[in-house]
């Protein structure tokens, strides 16, 4: 398995450290500025969410406002694009409406 490091990385990812924890396959990734950070050996490498039967890409419209960034949802990274993380959902700006990319599980 290839590593794709985050570098450079000091902070420390733990369970209080304020950052969103999410259920990543069979481990907990932390959302971190628009990245999926997740801990590997002495380091950090970067995940994404790929795309799947449970987070698909492409054209799923819903109803939404799109105002993601104002209601200060953070940006998650989704197969080739970024998606916007909403109520553990993962909504995907698409001209004048939103895509729904399925749904993540948040760790609390």
């Amino acid at each position: 398995m290839s590593c794709n490091m985050h570098t450079p990385h000091e902070h420390v990812h733990k369970d209080s450290c304020g950052h969103t924890r999410i259920q990543h396959e069979d481990h907990i990734c932390y959302l971190h500025d628009g990245h999926l950070h997740f801990h590997h050996n002495d380091h950090y490498d970067e995940h994404v969410i790929e795309v799947s039967d449970k987070n698909p890409d492409g054209c799923h419209s819903i109803e939404c406002d799109g105002k993601h960034e104002e209601h200060g949802c953070e940006k998650i990274p989704h197969g080739d694009h970024w998606d916007y993380l909403h109520n553990g959902h993962l909504h995907h700006v698409h001209g004048d409406h939103c895509d729904d990319h399925g749904s993540v599980q948040i760790v609390s």
